[in-house]
């Protein structure tokens, strides 16, 4: 059982992002020249995306749910945005994305990082790569869809992907947990919403390593438990307790919901070089005075809503040993949480991306 689902529903409403009030100011390695420098120990700085004030809306605050990320001419008010986050279509006076609704969660990443797809080098230039838990398998295909000359391959437990592809893009079934079997190395490893889906982090970031080639990059992101709130408002709640309890449950398993934020020293400790750290937050409402974060919150709240019983039923019922009747009666109070705009709660989100050395560490030998 895993909770990579939480946040991924088929039937939420996608309202679309605003414009970005301030533009992320990412520092990364790009020029390949610099991987022919010693790199047995090198390692960078994080790089913080410049920080959005989670300031909780006033009196005079005008920010309205759904509003659609088209300005009235019809221009994308965030230049970086890839073009298909603006296919949308308007349905009972809503606006929601032309793409599957199921989808949602992708796009709040790419909005959530300015429009990039992913956030390392390998934005550019990848030849073989792998999408580890590909879910819908939007991400991959998306990346093949901007660079034709990548063969992209994900990888799933559940044949859940479309069959329509595009050409130089593949699906597998297959458990990460166990041995991995292809043939050739890749030079970038995408692994979005691992959250409690693998049996160890450790031995998956090993497979990972050994399966790059030298100079190859791997990058993780993920939505960190437990939920936070700077303020007195999330006490008491619901939601707070989903949050602790998903949290014990998961760790019955044997797993980690709270493993994003360590990914920086993770994949250090897995012998990775040049290992960059991005977190920014998820409102989980509309509810800060940024105007950027409040659309970010609408999404996160619509996306979450439909995805709550199915992150706690099994959980709570075979692991924490609740009633069905406990677990849904108890997530219809997490549900008007999630929609009480005086609770100012959020999640951290990180992003984190790692080189393999051109030299062979001693974590390696």
């Amino acid at each position: 059982m895993n909770v990579r689902d939480l946040l991924t529903t088929e039937d939420a409403a996608e309202p679309q992002g605003a414009s970005q009030a301030q533009d992320q100011e990412i520092v990364q390695s790009t020029e390949q020249t610099e991987q022919n420098e010693t790199d047995e120990d090198a390692t960078h700085e994080p790089a913080q995306a410049a920080p959005h004030a989670l300031v909780p809306l006033g009196d005079d605050d005008q920010f309205s749910d759904g509003s659609s990320v088209l300005d009235a001419g019809g221009r994308s008010s965030t230049a970086s945005l890839r073009s298909s986050i603006l296919q949308y279509r308007e349905e009972n006076g809503r606006t929601y994305h032309s793409m599957s609704d199921g989808n949602m969660q992708h796009h709040l990443w790419i909005v959530t990082w300015g429009g990039e797809i992913c956030l390392s080098p390998k934005v550019e230039g990848a030849n073989r790569v792998l999408d580890v838990g590909t879910g819908t398998g939007i991400w991959a295909m998306e990346y093949a869809d901007l660079h034709p000359e990548a063969e992209v391959i994900g990888v799933d437990l559940s044949p859940i992907q479309p069959s329509h592809t595009p050409p130089n893009c593949r699906f597998e079934v297959d458990d990460v947990d166990k041995d991995w079997t292809w043939s050739q190395p890749f030079d970038f490893i995408f692994v979005r919403h691992g959250n409690s889906c693998f049996e160890s982090w450790e031995k998956l970031l090993r497979k990972a390593y050994d399966n790059l080639e030298p100079g190859g990059y791997i990058e993780l992101q993920d939505n960190a438990f437990p939920i936070h709130s700077d303020d007195d408002t999330l006490k008491d709640t619901s939601l707070a307790e989903w949050s602790s309890l998903l949290i014990e449950a998961v760790q019955k398993m044997g797993r980690s919901i709270e493993a994003p934020s360590h990914f920086k020293r993770m994949l250090q400790d897995a012998g990775f070089v040049d290992v960059v750290e991005i977190k920014e937050v998820w409102p989980l409402s509309p509810w800060t005075r940024d105007r950027e974060l409040f659309y970010r919150g609408d999404w996160v709240r619509d996306t979450s809503l439909k995805g709550i019983e199915t992150s706690c039923l099994a959980l709570f019922t075979r692991v924490l040993g609740w009633t069905r009747e406990e677990v849904l009666a108890f997530c219809a109070g997490v549900r008007n949480d999630f929609k009480n705009r005086n609770i100012h709660a959020y999640w951290d989100v990180y992003c984190a991306y790692g080189r393999k050395p051109l030299q062979q560490t001693p974590a390696t030998e």
